[in-house]
């Protein structure tokens, strides 16, 4: 008798996924005292103290990266992990915050696109409908309210185009790092692969606050504080479950996985913030829910 597939790469990927989801509420602050670029450069270099020493340790597993692997990291990490959340960052603290986070769901449509010309990955009709009910269910715990189904179709203001295009353009960059990310994790272990991300990104971080000519002041003690926890929850700690599971899933999967960041902003605003979820909230938590638990089911199809 075969043995079923292993749902733990998915849930995994899922669980980082989830973990994003307190990014939000950590940045947000930030950007009414710091650049965007300037957030974002501080939270590397904090992330850095700690990928060095993984660096040196895997120095004989990186002598047998070929050329391509390394252009797959630094479209990772200039990309995904610098260019983007800068984007994100300032789309979060200058446009509709609604907006970019509405936009930020487009991400795995563009992993999608991008998985079967880069990673040969076959995608079904079955494939595609597990993407329109995760996205659903995203759509339900971000803007199921109170208000019923009319919450569905959220009242946006005039919005930014600039920003609304920096979201946009922030999913495209992330979308396109799970393909990239998923073209390198067969290479290397998924902590190096977290750790070389961080630091490749520094040169372009520098880059972006140069141009940009953001300043670099020295962060006080909350906003310390605030850089730090945003460093090493939403940062490493989501990346580490994300990319020891995106070892073992298809990276379409992993984008109908990545859908479960709502979960986590629907979960703090009830403990932290006292705002309790209505049922279509609810509904759409177990909704995403289910479809990450059946994704590691349909995952041999792909690949």
């Amino acid at each position: 008798m075969a043995s079923r597939p292993s749902r733990t790469p998915v849930i995994l990927v899922a669980l980082g996924s989830a973990l994003w989801g307190t990014d939000a509420v950590l940045r947000l602050p930030l950007t009414g005292h710091l650049a965007s670029s300037t957030i974002v450069l501080y939270e590397h270099l904090i992330l850095c103290v700690i990928a060095i020493p993984v660096l040196v340790r895997a120095r004989e597993e990186l002598r047998h990266w070929q050329w391509k692997h390394w252009l797959a990291l630094i479209g990772i990490a200039w990309g995904g992990s610098a260019l983007a959340t800068v984007l994100f960052t300032q789309a979060l603290g200058h446009g509709n915050p609604t907006t970019a986070i509405l936009l930020q769901k487009m991400q795995p449509l563009f992993t999608f696109l991008l998985a079967g010309p880069l990673l040969g990955e076959r995608l079904t009709a079955r494939h595609w409908g597990y993407l329109a009910m995760g996205a659903f269910g995203a759509w339900l715990v971000t803007f199921g309210t109170d208000h019923g189904i009319a919450g569905l179709i959220p009242a946006i203001p005039q919005v930014q185009v600039t920003a609304a295009l920096m979201a946009l353009g922030a999913s495209a960059l992330w979308g396109t790092s799970t393909v990239l990310g998923r073209f390198i994790s067969p290479r290397s272990s998924f902590s190096t692969v977290t750790a070389l991300r961080f630091v490749v990104a520094l040169p372009m971080l520098f880059a972006i606050a140069q141009v940009t000519g953001a300043p670099l002041p020295l962060p006080e003690g909350q906003q310390m504080l605030r850089l730090a926890t945003m460093a090493l929850v939403p940062g490493l700690a989501a990346l580490l479950l994300y990319y020891r599971g995106l070892q073992g899933t298809p990276a379409a999967l992993a984008a109908i996985a990545e859908l479960c960041f709502p979960t986590t902003a629907l979960i703090l605003n009830w403990l932290v913030l006292n705002q309790h979820p209505a049922a279509l909230q609810i509904a759409g938590f177990f909704v995403i829910w289910t479809v990450v638990w059946r994704l590691q089911a349909v995952g041999r199809s792909v690949s």
